[in-house]
């Protein structure tokens, strides 16, 4: 018998992504969490004159759509926003929004972070932000930003979350696992560098006082209640607002030691820290440190993920071939093993277009032969992605000085048995798989703690490890052949 009820309270997780947002409802028993997709709806991105925007105003309107959704599924005890992270808003001394905010893909960002880091080094921004370098880091967007006439009127600078969660209720924070992603964030003390912003002459007062998992944002205005149906005075819940950080807020790991993968379009692999890890040669290693729930920092580096795949089907799509994954995933299991490997994070597959091709060239310029057949392109791309999370994990190990007894993959990715198994195979360590929700739920937990009916970290994982689909994957044995198909792949700077 399930322990949640239609009388039990309905807590409504906004989850935006790059592609797609959706609203989930989750209800949250002793023993069962029941999650629920309310609504679902694009997220496309328009190209103006002067850059590549967000449809920001047709996101907020997907959540009002998807909030209206959810009342109607129960009493919603509260409502939490996750996004992306860097990107953000500017607003005007009437707290007006300037503009359409830019889509972090947007080619404004390269130029800026040059001259950022000609006026502040880069080793003076990691020891400050503990940030890998990404070129569309907020704080790169930013400078490019003061070159503009909206710069002059703006007062306050809102990430993505946090402007939606202004637009609901009226109130003005940051939430702070997305503000550790701006590069203005010091990594040891968990507060805005006022240094740094002073070193890089922006204005203190732009950025709002920062806010935790956990604390009330406010409660919807009386115009949002009336469009959704939701009740006047309906909480908002601060929520770990990037979307990682609540996948991770929901792996089912008891055991210390534990390394996680958040798998989807990218791969996010690292480790769970009390403290952040700012040696020169974790930046020259590009790890970034981030913050999670709880003051935790989550040391991670970025991989292109299974954005390798998803442009393989859509080549072959337009080439009016096949691209059911199940059939590509069988065609992959039969394929001769190492044929071809590649590094994912070649910049030549950061881009959309024609995926085989360039895993061609990729492969004709480390001498290795050409996949055979589709199922030969998928193997190709799962086994490297297997030795991403390898190289990735085990280089986490060695700048954190840790053990590592587990692998918890999350996400989209854990449904992909093909890719789970390898990940243990080519890591030599036990990997469980799930769950594939984990960003909505831990939207979801984060909120039922705030309302006292879970417990801490430890209490949010236990119930997901009791209560979601996971699946157990244990080493094979053949780690020579992982250790062979790597040698052929080059060295990333920093890594040994």
């Amino acid at each position: 018998m399930s322990a949640t009820s239609r009388h039990d309270p309905v807590f409504a997780a906004v989850d935006l992504g790059a592609t797609s947002g959706r609203v989930i409802t989750g209800r949250v028993g002793a023993d069962e969490v029941v999650l629920t997709e309310a609504h679902r709806f694009a997220n496309t991105p328009v190209r103006l004159p002067d850059g590549l925007r967000w449809d920001v105003l047709a996101l907020y309107q997907g959540v009002l759509d998807g909030l209206r959704a959810a009342a109607r599924t129960g009493p919603v005890a509260s409502v939490g926003i996750d996004t992306w992270a860097v990107d953000y808003g500017l607003l005007d001394s009437d707290g007006t929004l300037l503009g359409v905010p830019f889509h972090y893909r947007d080619g404004r960002n390269a130029p800026a972070a040059e001259q950022v880091l000609a006026h502040v080094g880069a080793q003076e921004l990691y020891a400050i932000g503990g940030l890998q370098h990404l070129p569309f880091n907020t704080v790169f967007q930013l400078a490019a930003h003061r070159a503009t006439a909206q710069w002059e009127a703006a007062r306050t600078i809102l990430l993505m979350p946090d402007l939606l969660v202004y637009w609901l209720t009226g109130t003005v924070g940051a939430e702070v696992t997305n503000a550790s992603t701006t590069g203005l964030f010091d990594a040891r003390s968990g507060t805005w560098s006022d240094a740094l912003i002073r070193r890089l002459r922006l204005d203190r007062s732009l950025f709002p006082p920062l806010r935790e998992p956990g604390e009330p944002a406010g409660t919807l205005l009386p115009h949002v209640a009336e469009l959704t149906g939701l009740p006047h005075g309906t909480p908002v819940t601060t929520v770990a607002s990037h979307d990682t950080a609540s996948a991770i807020a929901a792996v089912p790991a008891a055991e210390p030691g534990f390394a996680y993968v958040s798998c989807g379009t990218w791969s996010l692999a690292g480790l769970e820290l009390d403290a952040p890890v700012l040696t020169e040669a974790s930046r020259a290693a590009n790890f970034t440190n981030e913050r999670g729930i709880d003051g935790t920092v989550r040391y991670l580096r970025n991989i292109m993920g299974m954005w390798l795949l998803e442009e393989c089907r859509r080549t072959w799509g337009r080439d009016g071939a096949a691209t059911s994954l199940p059939d590509l995933l069988a065609d992959a299991a039969r394929a001769r093993p190492f044929a071809a490997v590649v590094d994912p994070d070649d910049p030549v597959f950061l881009a959309p277009g024609d995926m085989p091709a360039r895993i061609d060239t990729a492969l004709t310029r480390t001498g290795q032969d050409l996949p055979e057949g589709r199922g030969g392109y998928v193997r190709c791309v799962l086994e490297s992605l297997a030795l991403a999370h390898r190289r990735t994990l085990r280089d986490a190990a060695r700048l954190a000085d840790r053990d590592l007894t587990r692998i918890h993959l999350v996400g989209g990715g854990s449904r992909n048995e093909l890719l789970c198994q390898w990940t243990a195979d080519a890591t030599g360590l036990p990997v469980t798989a799930g769950p594939a929700e984990a960003t909505a739920l831990g939207n979801v937990l984060l909120q039922a703690r705030a309302h006292g009916l879970v417990g801490g970290r430890a209490d949010m994982r236990r119930l997901v490890a009791g209560t979601q689909e996971l699946r157990h994957y244990a080493p094979q044995g053949n780690i020579a052949a992982w250790d062979s198909a790597a040698e052929r792949l080059p060295v990333r700077v920093g890594a040994r």
